[in-house]
């Protein structure tokens, strides 16, 4: 099984090598291929930073000593949105990948939001082999897609699928 927690800077070069290889390997979140260590690095710093203020929560999912997976709990919205928070980031190590690890993230993130006052969670995921399906078994309500909205990793275009949440 696998344990899930917030991650602070001690798990920042893990956090980094898991962005670079689910980028390498095709997932949509934000990053072209090939991605630096130093731009992965940087990023989870920036991160790491929010976190540590308040306005975001990083969980990790560990299987023993492997960083499987991750999730991003987004916290910081505009002042006329406090009940709101964003998923975003959920990547599995491709070697951990169908043993319901991003399952279980979003689950913790969504128990995370509702101990944090949240009432509805949004996301986004690629069209093209985004996690469409995980978010619709959980729950996450269809809101629209929008072609042609980012760069692949490796290149071409792909539209995103909005979702939404009501917490209860």
């Amino acid at each position: 099984m696998f344990d899930i927690r917030p991650l602070g800077p001690e798990a920042r070069s893990l956090l980094r090598d898991l962005l670079i290889e689910v980028v390498a390997g095709g997932a949509s979140v934000s990053f072209m291929h090939p991605l630096s260590a130093a731009d992965s690095a940087a990023f989870w710093d920036a991160a790491l930073a929010a976190a540590a203020e308040g306005r975001r929560v990083v969980l990790g999912a560990w299987d023993g000593e492997v960083l499987a997976g991750t999730v991003t709990l987004l916290l910081d919205c505009p002042p006329n949105q406090p009940h709101r928070g964003e998923i975003a980031k959920l990547m599995v190590r491709e070697s951990c990948r169908g043993r319901g690890i991003a399952a279980a993230l979003m689950r913790a993130a969504e128990a995370l939001a509702r101990q944090r006052g949240r009432t509805l969670l949004v996301l986004d995921t690629a069209s093209d082999g985004g996690a469409a399906g995980l978010y619709e078994g959980l729950g996450y309500v269809r809101a629209g897609e929008i072609p042609d909205y980012a760069l692949k990793p490796h290149g071409g275009l792909s539209g995103t699928i909005l979702y939404w949440k009501r917490l209860s």
